[in-house]
């Protein structure tokens, strides 16, 4: 993949988001398109080698449009700032967690896991974790998983709100309750694990990182790393689905 080109066309579009300059490098915007989306088929292939659960899927099963719903938004650029393609075994919509490949300027990332679960379902995905513990732990404190995604320490968070964010180098956990979720232990050693409101973990890559293909070879070790505490949490979610 050629990401250098396809992160220089997303920097001239930030400058010129409109429909006019679109359509004047639509040719380029095709090509780079096309570069993402072989990556992406590499991707899936590569990841299919530990995970067979996502090899059914093709590449539109797992990539986004690139023009962008502005209905209810303040921001009325048409276009998307970067690419994306997000390959879980159940569909993009569904909430059966899957691995993420993010191409942005200056904000490239891997990411692994679950987004914005319903109360009902995080309630019995904390159950889980407190009846299984050791097992929990054995794939959250592993050596790979704190290396790419460290602890969900509550005092490494950066604001009082509990709100984390893509911006930072790594993470597990976007967003987290203030406290313990009603009905469950406060005092229980491990209850930054029950605070989270999610079950993502991220790592930021530099720009280059997805150049070539030895990217195939760098992403592998990380989502190798993530899968153990996504399994354990699909096992959980795929009861509602």
């Amino acid at each position: 993949m050629d990401s250098k080109r396809i992160l220089k066309y997303l920097r001239q579009l930030a400058k010129n988001n409109n429909r006019e300059w679109f359509q004047d490098h639509k040719q380029e915007y095709d090509a780079i398109r096309a570069d993402f989306e072989q990556g992406v088929q590499q991707a899936i292939v590569r990841i299919a080698t530990f995970d067979p659960t996502v090899a059914h899927l093709s590449v539109k099963d797992c990539t986004y449009r690139f023009y962008r719903d502005t209905r209810f938004s303040n921001d009325k650029s048409p276009y998307k700032n970067h690419l994306g393609a997000y390959i879980a075994a159940h569909g993009k919509k569904a909430l059966h967690g899957g691995y993420y490949l993010h191409l942005e300027p200056d904000h490239c990332m891997v990411a692994c896991g679950n987004y914005w679960l319903p109360t009902n379902i995080l309630t019995s995905c904390r159950n889980e974790i407190m009846a299984n513990t050791e097992e929990w732990l054995r794939c959250v404190r592993s050596e790979a998983f704190l290396r790419y995604f460290g602890n969900p320490d509550p005092t490494s968070f950066p604001s009082p709100t509990d709100v984390s964010s893509w911006d930072q180098p790594q993470g597990f956990g976007l967003e987290r309750l203030k406290t313990c979720p009603s009905g469950f232990p406060r005092d229980w050693p491990y209850v930054e694990y029950l605070r989270q409101k999610d079950y993502c973990c991220w790592h930021q890559v530099p720009d280059d990182f997805y150049q070539g293909t030895d990217w195939l070879d760098a992403i592998e070790p990380m989502l190798r790393a993530a899968k153990p505490m996504m399994d354990m949490m699909n096992a959980v979610i795929d009861d509602y689905e």
